[in-house]
C-alpha cells in the first residue's frame, strides 16, 4: 500500500508557474431536513471557453479543502459534502500541458500520486460525498465524481467521458479501478478503451446514466436543487440501486471472458503497437479483485510509463496541433473578404455529391441545386439525401419541423441555368480533367462574376481543370474526405491564379460546414493522398515482388496506422487508388510506383478476403488468377518493406516542405492525422520518422530540432 501522506510532492509543486489555478471555495447549504452540506464549487475564474483544469497547485488547494472538510465533518458541524463546477463545466481533467512537463518518471508518478491523495479523499470524508456534475467531465473530472460516494448529472451536459487511452496514457487518478467495480467490465471497457479507440467518442449524459455512471439525472433548469433534494433523501434512508455493479459470478466468469475478446479485438483492430490501450485493459483486468489501495498504485506506475515515454509525448505534439493549429489556419485570408453563401450548387447527384448536398443542407441551412445528365439520376440523388434526413429524424437528431425545412431546401435538376443565383458551386464529377473542365465551362457562363467555383478532386492539377475558364481567378480546390460527414479535413487548395476572395470563401464554407481547413498548394495529390500513395505503392511494390499479401499488411504494423494499407485501397476502391497511383507516377515517376497489373485488379468485383475484424489475409481466386503472370519470385522481408515505406515517407515530406506545398511540416502531420485517421501516438508522421531515423536516413536530419521524444529516451 502507498502512504500518500508521507510522500513529498515538493518537486512537481516546482511545475505549477503558468497554472490556471482552478479554486475550490466552499458555502453551506442547509437541506430541508435540517441537514447541512458543505458544497465546493470549482471556478478557475475563466468563462466557459476555458474549462476547469486539474493542475498540482489546483489539486493541492482542493486536497486542503477537503482537509478542513474532513475535520468539519469529525466535528459534526456538517453531514455531507458536494462538489460541483462553474457554469456549465465540472472539470476537463488534468492540466495536460503541465503533465508534459514533467521532467522525469518519478515527477509523473508523483502527478498520478497527488490525484490519487486529493480525489481519494472524497470517499473518505467520514460524511458521504455527492458530485454533481453540472457540465464537461473528461478525464480527472468524471475521476472527481467516481471517487465520490454518490453522483448526479446534468442532463444537458456538453460531454462525459474518460479520453486518455486516445491521448496515449490511462484514466490514471482512479478511472480504471473504481469505474469497472461500478458499472462492470464490459461497460467500463466501452468508456475506457472502445470509444477513446473511436475517434475518441465522447458520451452524452443519458448514456452515461443508462451505463449506471450516474445515480441521478435532473434536466438543467432546476438542477442543482433537485439534486440537493435527492442527496438530503439519500442521507435520510433513500436506497441508491446500481444494477450494473459487479457481483461475484461476474467477477469470476464474465470478466475473464470480456478481458480476453477485448485483448483479441484489440489485436484486430489496432495491433499491438499502441501501449495504453493495452496498459489500460491490464489495470481492468486485474480491477476485478483486491483493494482500492491496490488498484490506486498500479494506476501510479502505469501513468508514470506511459507519461514519460514517446508515444505520450507524439500525442501532446498531436493534440496540440487539432485543438490549436487546426483552429487557425495558417495562409487563410482575411474572413471579411469571403463572398457570403446564400446558396450551394453541386454538380452530380452520385454518392459524393449526394453527401455535399447533405452536409451542406445541414450545416449552412441554405438552398443546395444538385444536377446531374438525367433526371433519374437527380431524382435518385434527392432521394438518398430526403432519406437521409428521414434516418436523422428517426433518430431524433432532427425534430420534425427541422427535417421537413431541410427537404424543402434540396432539389435537383436537369436544368443549369438555376445556378444563376448560387455563390458556390462545388463538382462531383468523374476524376478526368476534361470532364471538369467541360461542367465548368458550362457553369459559368450562368453564375454571377463573383460566384466562387470549387473542384472536389483528390489528385488532379486545380490550375489545369481551371485553365478553360474566363475567370480562373475564383476556383480552390476543395477536397474532402470519405466519408464526407465524419472527416474532419477539407484540403483547400490554392493555384496561382486564386484570389483572396475565393480563398476566404473556401475557408469560412470550410469551417461553417464544421471542418478543419489547411491550405495547400496545387501539387500532385496535395496532401493526404501523395502520402497515402506513398503507403499504398510501397505495399503493391512488395506484393509484385511475391510477397504474401498478409505479410505485406503485417509488416505496416509498426507505423499503427487505422489498417493495413491493403484495407485502407479496398475501402477508398480499388479503381481510385489505381487512379491515384498513376497521377503520381506520371508526375514522380522515379519516386512512386504502380503497376499495370492494379488496373485489372479493379476490373473484379472482389479483390482481397478478409477476417471477422476486417483484416486483409489474402486474395480472392479471381484476384489470383490476374496477379499471377505479374508476381516476381523474390519477397521482401518485413523490415525490408517498413523501411522502404518509413524512408520514401520521410523523403516525400522533405520534398513536399521544399516545394512549399504547405508551409510547415506541422500542417503535414495535421492532414494526415485529420484525413487519414493518422495516430496520435505518431503525432502524424514527422515526430516517428525522426524517432526511427528515417529522417537520418532520408536527407541526413530530422524534421524537429530536438526531436519530439518521451522523457525516457532523451
Amino acid at each position: 500500500m502507498t502512504n500518500y501522506d508521507e510522500i513529498d510532492f515538493s518537486p512537481i509543486q516546482a511545475l505549477t508557474e503558468g497554472e490556471v489555478i482552478t479554486q475550490s471555495p466552499v458555502r453551506d447549504i442547509r437541506l430541508a431536513s435540517g441537514k447541512v452540506l458543505a458544497l465546493i464549487t470549482l471556478d478557475n475564474g475563466r468563462d466557459h471557453t476555458r474549462p476547469n483544469t486539474l493542475g498540482p497547485a489546483t489539486l493541492t488547494q482542493l486536497g486542503e479543502t477537503l482537509d478542513a472538510l474532513t475535520a468539519r465533518a469529525a466535528a459534526g458541524e456538517i453531514q455531507a459534502v458536494g462538489i460541483t463546477g462553474k457554469q456549465y463545466i465540472l472539470a476537463a481533467g488534468a492540466d495536460l500541458s503541465d503533465i508534459s512537463k514533467v521532467g522525469s518518471r518519478d515527477n509523473a508518478r508523483l502527478i498520478a500520486q497527488l490525484g490519487h491523495k486529493v480525489l481519494g479523499k472524497l470517499g473518505d470524508l467520514g460524511v458521504p460525498s455527492f458530485a454533481f456534475v453540472n457540465g464537461l467531465a473528461l478525464g480527472g473530472g468524471l475521476e472527481i465524481a467516481l471517487n465520490s460516494s454518490y453522483r448526479t448529472v446534468d442532463a444537458s451536459a456538453a460531454a462525459v467521458a474518460l479520453p486518455e487511452v486516445f491521448l496515449g496514457i490511462i484514466p490514471g487518478w482512479g478511472g480504471a479501478y473504481l469505474l469497472p467495480n461500478l458499472i462492470g467490465i464490459e461497460n467500463a471497457l466501452e468508456v475506457v478503451i472502445s470509444n477513446p479507440l473511436k475517434q475518441n467518442r465522447m458520451l452524452k449524459p443519458q448514456q452515461a446514466f443508462d451505463l449506471g455512471i450516474f445515480d441521478a439525472i435532473f434536466p438543467a433548469a432546476n438542477y442543482l436543487e433537485n439534486s440537493l433534494s435527492w442527496a438530503d433523501a439519500v442521507l435520510g434512508g433513500k436506497k441508491v440501486e446500481r444494477k450494473n455493479e459487479p457481483g461475484k459470478i461476474e467477477r469470476l466468469t464474465k470478466w475473464p471472458i470480456a478481458i480476453k475478446m477485448a485483448r483479441g479485438m484489440l489485436e484486430s483492430k489496432i495491433g499491438t503497437v499502441p501501449k495504453s490501450p493495452y496498459a489500460a485493459l491490464d489495470l481492468l483486468d486485474k480491477a476485478k479483485a483486491g483493494t482500492k489501495a491496490e488498484g490506486f498504485a498500479r494506476e501510479d506506475e502505469a501513468l508514470a510509463e506511459l507519461v514519460t515515454g514517446d508515444q505520450f509525448a507524439a500525442s501532446m505534439y498531436a493534440f496540440d496541433l487539432v485543438q490549436k493549429r487546426a483552429k487557425r489556419p495558417v495562409g487563410a485570408p482575411d474572413k471579411q473578404l469571403a463572398k457570403k453563401v446564400t446558396k450551394v450548387g453541386i454538380i452530380g447527384a452520385g454518392l459524393m455529391a449526394s453527401q455535399f448536398a447533405l452536409l451542406f443542407v445541414r450545416k449552412l441551412q441554405v438552398p443546395v441545386l444538385i444536377t446531374d445528365l438525367d433526371q433519374a439520376r437527380v431524382d435518385k440523388g434527392v432521394a438518398y439525401i430526403h432519406e437521409e434526413i428521414g434516418k436523422l429524424e428517426a433518430k431524433g437528431r432532427l425534430d420534425a419541423d427541422s427535417a421537413n425545412k431541410l427537404r424543402a431546401l434540396v432539389t435537383g435538376t436537369t436544368d443549369k441555368s438555376l445556378y444563376a443565383d448560387c455563390d458556390f458551386v462545388i463538382e462531383a464529377v468523374f476524376e478526368e480533367v476534361g470532364v471538369k473542365q467541360q461542367v465548368f465551362g458550362e457553369i459559368e457562363k450562368v453564375i454571377a462574376e463573383d460566384a466562387i467555383l470549387a473542384t472536389n478532386t483528390s489528385s488532379l492539377s486545380v490550375e489545369e481543370i481551371g485553365s478553360k475558364l474566363a475567370h480562373p481567378e475564383r476556383l480552390v480546390g476543395f477536397h474532402f474526405f470519405n466519408p464526407v460527414a465524419v472527416m474532419p479535413l477539407i484540403e483547400i487548395v490554392k493555384t496561382p491564379a486564386t484570389d483572396d476572395a475565393a480563398l476566404s470563401t473556401a475557408f469560412v464554407v470550410a469551417k461553417n460546414l464544421g471542418k478543419n481547413a489547411v491550405l495547400t498548394a496545387d501539387a500532385p495529390g496535395f496532401v493526404v493522398n501523395r502520402l497515402l500513395a506513398k503507403v499504398m505503392g510501397e505495399a503493391a511494390r512488395a506484393v509484385y515482388e511475391g510477397t504474401p499479401i498478409a505479410d505485406v499488411e503485417k509488416a505496416f504494423g509498426p507505423l499503427g496506422l487505422p489498417m493495413g494499407p491493403f484495407q485502407l485501397i479496398d475501402l477508398v476502391g480499388w479503381k481510385v487508388a489505381a487512379h491515384v497511383q498513376d497521377t503520381m507516377v506520371h508526375a514522380f515517376p522515379d519516386r512512386f510506383y504502380a503497376n499495370e497489373n492494379f488496373h485489372a485488379l479493379a476490373e473484379l468485383d472482389a479483390v482481397v478476403e478478409k477476417d471477422k475484424g476486417g483484416r486483409v489475409i489474402g486474395w480472392t481466386k479471381q484476384a489470383e488468377k490476374v496477379l499471377k503472370p505479374a508476381v516476381g519470385k523474390t519477397p521482401a522481408s518485413a523490415a525490408t518493406i517498413l523501411q522502404r515505406v518509413q524512408d520514401g515517407l520521410a523523403q516525400e515530406i522533405k520534398l513536399m516542405l521544399d516545394e512549399g506545398v504547405v508551409p510547415e511540416v506541422e500542417d503535414i502531420d495535421l492532414c494526415l492525422i485529420l484525413g487519414a485517421g493518422w495516430p496520435f501516438i505518431d503525432g502524424g508522421a514527422s515526430p516517428y520518422l525522426d524517432r526511427e531515423g528515417a529522417s537520418e536516413r532520408a536527407f541526413g536530419s530530422s524534421f524537429h530540432t530536438p526531436q519530439i521524444r518521451g522523457v525516457e529516451s532523451r
